[in-house]
């Protein structure tokens, strides 16, 4: 599996999270659409098949990569490890 860059993962977790919240508090066919589009996104940069999976990649990737921030390391480096 490729790695996502840090940023995308944090794009993806925030749109994941505001797509979420909209659809929470105000359930349509356009939120349910949103959450279904960024889930989606972000099972396919984390290689999970649910929501609840890609979000314990996540954290587990963004883990990795502030261990990685904390030993020196560059991103290019973190992603080929």
């Amino acid at each position: 599996m490729i790695l996502p860059a840090e940023k995308e993962l944090r794009s993806a977790l925030a749109r994941f999270a505001e797509a979420r919240i909209a659809h929470d508090v105000l359930p349509t066919g356009r939120t349910s659409r949103v959450l279904e589009d960024a889930t989606y996104t972000l099972c396919v940069m984390t290689g999970a098949r649910t929501a609840d999976d890609a979000l314990k990649a996540a954290d587990a990737l963004l883990e990795r990569y502030g261990a990685d921030r904390r030993e020196g390391r560059p991103e290019d480096e973190t992603l080929a490890a």
